[in-house]
């Protein structure tokens, strides 16, 4: 018997949680828990062959023995071949009753050609029956036919006998096969799961494996071509690798990536064999862009154009419909247009540049493509097109039309003048490393010192984004020092800009240079970004004078609102625990940033409203916010914000009571990631992983991770300078329990030393806490009420409510059952609003025990869009792929499950289902 897969696969199936768990579902239906049949369809490439090679892992893995065909387009006219190789380990059928084995042998065996017309259909399929029965009984079994469509009809007849008889049986039958090549028997009778393309986060991941990922422009082309699909996603970074350039063509800039060979036999096998007029049609339409028929129509006036089209649309290339026509997939277009030679290819540009002649911008890009050199009549062109695009906030197709033009323009300075305002406009777009190439290139073209710092700055943005901090500040803070007397508002943007990776860094040396470098920089015509640069430097001591600079610039702001203000206002409040100011503004900046068509810098800004939401205590809103910043991330390549998301949602999947997943994210969140010079996000990570540990129960573990975010010095200090100050309470905490006292009280007085005379009130409280909880004597008590003092703190609810347990836990411990209930009840209401389990149970049995009765609250029925979407999160569908189907916002889709998880007992996406199946069986 088969006991293997045909190839190696793939550890890690991106994207395809939901394909996954439906496998999972029928390997669980070999004991008849459920229909044991299951189809799968999808386009070429979809990766419907990967999961067949999952469900025979796991098949293997749970015992199973795994009997699996491949249809064979050569070998669809040989009857029964398909069911023969299936079939192959258990022949000849020994022990089985001489009637079926003679029918067996009579369809398989060596005389199978002479009895060919006289088989007996029925006898053959109850043969069939029977040996996989018999098979059956020794251990289950998991039949695997793929790539079904070229299955002969014999074959496919005895498989679906085969299928309609399986209940009862320890046999599971998994079927794929083409969208459009399903077999008659299999395409009504049996579960279907459509293998769709993978989203964009997912697509993004499968790109960045490729051994040699893409960068750049040619990243955003290949997620935009492959449309989701796989195996495009891997084939077209190999042709790249390869050295086979994309081509230019393609209205409106976009270009028609190169294929494989692989994909050319996926996506445009028919086209060898059509007719030439219709080839000729079919690369206008790819050389065009665009989907309208008149378009083409008038670049061909002499072709039947409708009629040419006809042999392609039968063939199933293209579809014709309501005046455009549409590929099967964007692939074939890129496969039509490599495949026409260049005088081919420029004969169809020249030809559509003659129809849009009343068309500025799309007959700028057919000349473009067109060109055989240099011509600055064309450059020209498309660099007003960019100034239009611009204008409509189409920031990515403004820098690919200024690239295209900076590549057509003869004149060096004027060539390096557009490559920069390209790489200005693929900063907004959300492409770094984009910017990074174009901004590099400067650099070659020009002595212009004010280009050049321009072009460093623009370099440094697009590293700053990633992990590459050090490398980012030297280019920045040299801008800045460069240019401070003879350009000091370009100093102060390059200072502005490198304050961020300074955060992220969290090296004392790039703070000093910070505030060195501010002090050379003459003139105030920046005070936001000199306020963020300050605040980095020194949010602690400048206290005091950042909060003046700060109420300075919230007036300014209500005058006149810049992006750059915003965002710079945003980062000061969020950094001196202004945190509902910073929530305010930041959820202002992405307004702008949205309105101007602007991403580049979407997922930064997203990923400090995540933060600032958590700390404020909206925790769904601040976990949509960090899904959103990482899918942007992704696809941007700012690997910085890909693993700052990841690791706040693995925290609050611990705080939400999930530990073993909450690890299991924050492991996966820095996976092949370096954070030894990005001190922020190390110091984060910790936290996450400390949290589930300490939910765990786990509190020596908790405490050795917490005490990670401080150094190991005589006098210990934070790692983080900003960031790990904040954990202090939380590493408290956890060594109470781990008998770690006295260590965590020379952590917590050598921070307080550094923080006098004035930190900020929940800073203040912060440390109170810690104090508190690591005081033997009932001076405590002045420490936890100074950490509760007034309404200073509300606006850290999920922190405030951690004192009032801590403090109702010391009352309740000397007796002071009425003030301990206060403080434990208002605990218990924030962790029930906020979901955070843990906590909700600990203040609970605190609560009974100073006396009070405490109900557990009936779990509730879920209302039938609550009970939608909770099913569709149970398929594994993400927050904005719900919003998408039920025409509601992701925010909308949170909330929903903000209610439904405590309706159904769980603390994560992943026990949707179980809980889901459960209550329905409770309701039978």
């Amino acid at each position: 018997m088969h006991t293997g897969t045909d190839r190696p696969t793939n550890p890690v199936v991106l994207g395809r949680a939901a394909e996954l768990a439906r496998l999972d579902r029928l390997l669980g239906a070999v004991d008849g828990g459920g229909p044991q049949v299951l189809v799968l369809t999808g386009e070429p490439g979809a990766g419907k062959s990967t999961l067949v090679d999952r469900a025979a892992e796991r098949g293997l893995a749970l015992g199973f023995g795994i009997l699996r065909v491949r249809g064979s387009e050569g070998e669809a006219g040989l009857g029964l071949s398909g069911v023969h190789q299936l079939l192959h380990p258990l022949l000849p059928g020994d022990g089985l009753p001489a009637a079926h084995r003679e029918a067996l042998d009579q369809a398989f065996g060596p005389g199978a050609a002479e009895y060919e017309l006289k088989l007996d259909q029925l006898s053959l399929c109850v043969g069939v029956l029977g040996l996989v029965t018999g098979a059956a009984a020794r251990r289950p079994l998991l039949l695997l036919v793929d790539d079904a469509q070229w299955l002969d009809l014999g074959s496919v007849d005895v498989l679906a006998f085969l299928a309609r008889r399986l209940e009862g049986k320890p046999v599971v039958l998994l079927l794929a096969a083409r969208e459009e090549g399903v077999p008659a028997r299999f395409d009504r009778d049996f579960p279907q799961v459509t293998v769709g393309p993978l989203s964009r986060t997912a697509a993004g991941q499968l790109l960045d494996a490729q051994p040699d990922p893409p960068r750049g422009k040619a990243r955003a082309e290949i997620l935009q071509q492959a449309a989701g699909n796989p195996l495009a996603l891997v084939e077209l970074p190999r042709a790249l690798a390869r050295g086979r350039a994309a081509g230019a063509g393609g209205g409106a800039g976009g270009a028609v990536l190169p294929l494989t060979a692989r994909l050319e036999n996926l996506f445009a096998a028919e086209l060898p064999g059509l007719p030439t007029p219709t080839r000729q049609a079919l690369l206008l339409v790819a050389a065009a862009g665009t989907a309208e028929l008149t378009d083409v129509i008038r670049a061909a006036p002499k072709l039947d154009f409708v009629r040419a089209l006809d042999p392609a649309e039968r063939v199933g290339l293209v579809r014709v419909a309501d005046g455009r026509v549409l590929p099967r997939h964007p692939l074939v277009r890129s496969a039509v247009y490599h495949a026409a030679s260049f005088h081919e290819r420029r004969r169809a540009h020249l030809a559509l540049a003659a129809a849009f002649t009343g068309e500025p911008d799309r007959r700028a890009w057919q000349l473009a493509a067109a060109a055989t050199g240099q011509d600055a009549a064309v450059a020209d062109a498309l660099a007003e097109s960019a100034e239009r695009a611009r204008g409509r906030g189409g920031h990515a197709a403004a820098a690919t039309a200024l690239e295209r033009a900076a590549e057509l323009t003869p004149d060096p300075e004027l060539r390096a003048r557009r490559l920069l305002t390209a790489a200005r406009s693929a900063m907004f777009a959300g492409h770094p490393q984009w910017v990074g190439e174009m901004s590099g290139r400067v650099g070659h073209l020009t002595e212009d010192p004010r280009l050049r710092a321009e072009a460093s700055l623009l370099g440094g943005w697009a590293l700053g984004v990633t992990l590459r901090h050090e490398d980012a500040l030297a280019l920045l803070l040299g801008v800045a020092e460069a240019t401070a007397a003879s350009a000091p508002g370009l100093a102060q943007g390059a200072l502005s800009t490198a304050a961020t990776s300074v955060y992220n860094s969290g090296a004392p040396y790039h703070r000093a240079e910070l505030r060195r470098i501010g002090d050379l920089i003459d003139g105030d015509g920046d005070p936001a970004g000199r306020s963020w640069a300050l605040a980095v430097a020194d949010p602690h001591r400048e206290r005091p004078l950042l909060m003046g600079h700060l109420a300075e610039g919230l007036a300014e702001l209500a005058r006149e609102e810049t992006l750059g203000n915003l965002t710079a206002m945003g980062g000061t409040a969020w950094i001196l625990d202004e945190t509902e100011q910073a929530v305010r503004i930041l959820g202002r900046t992405i307004d702008v940033l949205r309105r101007a068509g602007s991403t580049g810098t979407n997922a930064t800004v997203t990923q400090a409203l995540a933060l600032a939401l958590f700390e404020n205590g909206s925790w769904t809103a601040a976990e949509e916010a960090a899904d959103e910043a990482f899918w942007m991330a992704t696809e941007a390549g700012a690997d910085n914000v890909t693993v700052g998301a990841r690791v706040l949602r693995a925290t609050l999947c611990a705080l939400r009571g999930d530990p073993a997943a909450a690890r299991n994210r924050a492991m996966e969140a820095v996976r092949e990631a370096d954070l030894r010079k990005s001190l922020s996000l190390q110091v984060r990570h910790r936290h996450a992983l400390g949290m589930a540990a300490f939910v765990a129960g786990d509190h020596v573990g908790a405490y050795e991770q917490l005490r990670a975010a401080f150094t190991r010095d005589f006098r210990p200090a934070p790692v983080h300078y900003h960031a790990s100050l904040y954990y202090l309470g939380d590493l408290a905490a956890a060594a109470v329990r781990a008998g770690r006292a006295d260590d965590a009280r020379t952590v917590v007085d050598g921070v307080a030393q550094d923080l006098k005379p004035a930190p900020s009130p929940r800073l203040a409280a912060v440390l109170h806490r810690a104090t508190a909880l690591l005081t033997d004597t009932d001076d405590a008590e002045r420490h936890f009420r100074a950490a509760l003092d007034g309404s200073g703190t509300d606006c850290w609810p999920f922190e405030k409510a951690l004192a009032h347990l801590d403090f109702g836990e010391w009352l309740r411990r000397r007796r002071r059952g009425a003030e301990a209930r206060r403080h434990l009840g208002a605990a218990l209401e924030c962790f029930e609003r906020l979901a955070a389990r843990p906590w909700t149970e600990r203040a609970a049995a605190e609560l009974r025990a100073a006396g009070t009765a405490v109900a557990t609250a009936p779990a509730g029925e879920l209302t039938p869009q609550e009970r939608q979407i909770a099913e569709l999160a149970a398929q594994g569908l993400t927050n904005r792929d719900i919003a998408a189907r039920l025409y509601l916002s992701p925010r909308t889709v949170g909330y929903h499950l903000h209610k439904v998880f405590p309706k159904l007992g769980v603390t994560a996406r992943a026990q949707l289902r179980d809980a889901l199946t459960a209550e329905g069986d409770a309701g039978v």
